[in-house]
């Protein structure tokens, strides 16, 4: 029998559960770890990255197309 989808592979393994678990245990800590990432960065960071956009570069006539 061929499966259809990755549900019917680990439906059919011994461990299947384990392998759950331990996938949501990989998942809670990468979304915990990031979740500090964020917090403990300085709010300045966060200004300066939110003002990016707005701020004219030293290098804008090369993208500026004038007739």
């Amino acid at each position: 029998m061929i499966p259809q989808n990755f549900k019917d592979i680990l439906s059919n393994t011994e461990n299947a559960g384990f392998y759950q678990t331990l996938a949501l245990i990989f998942f809670m800590f990468f979304f915990v770890a990031l979740v500090i990432y964020v917090f403990s960065r300085p709010k300045k960071y966060y200004k300066e990255e939110e003002e990016a956009p707005l701020q004219d570069d030293e290098n804008d006539d090369d993208f500026n197309l004038k007739n």
